[in-house]
C-alpha cells in the first residue's frame, strides 16, 4: 500500500469519526432540549403565566386586561355622574376576572363593561364573605343571576345595573345577604379602591368642571337645580328601596 492510499484511508476514518461525534452531539442536545421542556425551562412566558394562574386557582387583578377576579367594579356614567359623581355603573366579576354587567333590556354584557374602563373596584374574599346558597360556587351563582336578568326589562329607576349586582350578592350570601341598590352604591362609595389616580380624575373631574361652569354662569340657580336633581334621584332610590319594596327589582 503506497503512501497516498494510507493517507486516503486515514482521512476516511477521521471523517467517519467526526460525523459520529457530530451525530452524538445532536442527539445529546435533543435529549437536553426535551428534558428542559419537560421541566418548563423552554415554555413560552405567557403560557407559563396561564399555567401558574390555573395551578394557583386564582388570578391577579389586571386593569389593563380588564380582569378583576371576585370583584364588584364601578365606572362613571355620562351626564349623571357629571352631576352626581357617586352614582355610576356597576358590574360583578367571575372567578377568572371577566366582568358581567346588566346594560339593557334582556342583555347582560360579558367581558365588555358597558360604559368604559373600570375606575373603582372591591375584591371579595369568597372563602370568608361569600358562602353561597346551598353550596353554590361563585361562578354558578353568577350564571344563575345572568340567566335571570337576561329576561328582565331594563329601567334606570326600577331595574338597573345595581339591581343585577345586588341580586348576585344575595345569591352568593355575601355578608349574609340583604343587598339592594342603595347599599350596593354605598359599598362602592365607602370601600371602593381606585384603579389609579387617572381613574379618580376621570370620575370626579367632569363634576368639578360642570359645577365650576355652572356656578360661574348660573350662580344660585344652577346650585338650586343641582341640589333638586340630587335629592330627587337619591330620594327616589331610598324611598323605592325601603318604603315601596316592590318598585325596584332585585
Amino acid at each position: 500500500m503506497d503512501c497516498d492510499s494510507i493517507l486516503d484511508l486515514l482521512g476516511e476514518i477521521l471523517i467517519a469519526d467526526v460525523l459520529k461525534l457530530y451525530a452524538h452531539g445532536l442527539a445529546t442536545k435533543n435529549c437536553e432540549f426535551r428534558s428542559n421542556s419537560a421541566m418548563g425551562e423552554n415554555v413560552d412566558p405567557e403560557q407559563q403565566r396561564i399555567l401558574d394562574e390555573n395551578f394557583s386557582g386564582s388570578l391577579q387583578i389586571d386593569p389593563k386586561r380588564a380582569r378583576f377576579p371576585n370583584c364588584i367594579v364601578w365606572t362613571p356614567l355620562p351626564v349623571i355622574s357629571w352631576l352626581i359623581p357617586f352614582i355610576g355603573h356597576v358590574g360583578i366579576c367571575r372567578e377568572d376576572g371577566v366582568i358581567l354587567d346588566f346594560a339593557g333590556p334582556n342583555f347582560v354584557c360579558v367581558d365588555n363593561f358597558a360604559f368604559g374602563a373600570v375606575t373603582r373596584y372591591i375584591q371579595i374574599n369568597k372563602e370568608k364573605d361569600a358562602l353561597g346558597k346551598e353550596g353554590s360556587t361563585w361562578d354558578n351563582a353568577l350564571r344563575k343571576g345572568t340567566q335571570e336578568f337576561q329576561h328582565h326589562a331594563y329601567s334606570l329607576f326600577t331595574c338597573n345595573c345595581h339591581s343585577f349586582v345586588a341580586n348576585n350578592l344575595n345569591r352568593l350570601g355575601f355578608q349574609s345577604g340583604g343587598w339592594n341598590v342603595v347599599n350596593v352604591a354605598l359599598l362602592v362609595l365607602i370601600k371602593g379602591q381606585w384603579v389609579s389616580t387617572g381613574a379618580m380624575l376621570k370620575s370626579y373631574l367632569p363634576f368639578v368642571i360642570v359645577t365650576g361652569f355652572g356656578i360661574i354662569f348660573g350662580g344660585i340657580t344652577f346650585l338650586t337645580f343641582l341640589a333638586f336633581f340630587m335629592v330627587l334621584l337619591v330620594g327616589w332610590f331610598i324611598l323605592a328601596t325601603y318604603c315601596f319594596k316592590d318598585f325596584i327589582q332585585l
